[in-house]
């Protein structure tokens, strides 16, 4: 079993990346979209948003680290997969995926796949930049509207030269609402010899086990249920029980900790209260915790609930 950190834009970023990985056996996280729009980005571009680039492409626990793109001109994505490559990324990712309305206006993500050709395009000139060794991979949902080209864009990602494909089991019109529909993804596994990595949905090692078995996949993604149970790879490979809230208010304090003392720290405000949007849903102590931080504007306010809280808890 191979299981894979999503590329949640805004929510998983190099410190998320970092206490994630530190807590669970993840095989390779994949960053947040970089914007490729019509010219070749300079390294610190690279290097603000993937840190772990000076760690040789790793995170501090030694999770390797695939930068994605998310473009629609083949030629300039391709030169930002070879720097991306050159720089030290584990493999370059191709988004197809993202449902933002902002992003798809400007003709990237999840609007490209109502063109599977553009696609195929886009993953061929990757694939040509990039040396043999490196994956070339992409992210796609079923569709944008509807689902009717689900396999055409499977078969362009794949017959471009893609390593692996992974597969958010809902159109960008779907959004994140339930269900995600598990058993498109099981067409596309049975007709592709690459490795297809399931994606949707995945909230407990139960719902792990159930999407494997529908589609046959040994590959799985992770997103909002990474942020929703901290630990959920960890669970789902059998190493762990799932976290308590006392362990995931540890982890909480934690996370607030590298946040205050990094550059990010004017951000964490809404971070964190971003974060307990996820932990409500496997959590109550959360929900009823966040009505409280939700009303608060600064960072002192939201610490000292936090720290509060956790000393009650271990009282």
């Amino acid at each position: 079993m191979r299981v894979v950190l999503a590329p949640m834009e805004g929510v998983i970023d190099d410190l998320m990346r970092e206490i994630l990985s530190e807590i669970n056996p993840y095989d390779l996280v994949v960053t947040e979209f970089v914007r490729v729009v019509s010219q070749l980005l300079p390294e610190k571009v690279y290097y603000k948003l993937c840190p772990e680039l000076r760690n040789g492409g790793l995170t501090a626990s030694g999770t390797p680290v695939r930068i994605q793109l998310l473009g629609q001109h083949p030629s300039v994505m391709a030169e930002n997969a070879h720097r991306a490559v050159e720089l030290g990324s584990q493999g370059v990712d191709a988004n197809f995926g993202c449902p933002a309305k902002m992003v798809n206006r400007s003709k990237g993500g999840a609007v490209l796949l109502q063109y599977p050709d553009t696609i195929h395009d886009i993953v061929k000139a990757m694939r040509d930049a990039v040396p043999n060794e490196q994956p070339v991979t992409a992210k796609i949902r079923l569709g944008f509207e509807d689902k009717s080209l689900f396999m055409e864009n499977a078969l362009a990602v794949y017959e471009a030269g893609a390593s692996e494909i992974a597969i958010h089991a809902r159109s960008k019109v779907d959004g994140y609402k339930p269900p995600a529909y598990w058993e498109y993804i099981t067409e596309v596994r049975k007709r592709l010899p690459i490795p297809v990595i399931a994606n949707g949905e995945i909230w407990s090692r139960e719902d792990a086990i159930r999407c494997m078995d529908v589609t046959g996949c040994d590959n799985i993604m992770l997103g909002r249920g990474a942020m929703s149970l901290p630990n959920l790879a960890a669970a789902i490979k059998g190493e762990q029980a799932p976290y308590t809230w006392a362990q995931t208010l540890s982890l909480l304090l934690r996370y607030t900790q590298k946040q205050l003392i990094g550059k990010k720290s004017d951000y964490y405000p809404a971070r964190v209260k971003q974060w307990f949007t996820y932990l409500n849903k496997q959590y109550p102590e959360a929900d009823a915790l966040f009505r409280e931080l939700r009303v608060l504007k600064t960072t002192d306010e939201i610490v000292a609930i936090l720290e509060k809280t956790y000393e009650q808890q271990n009282r």
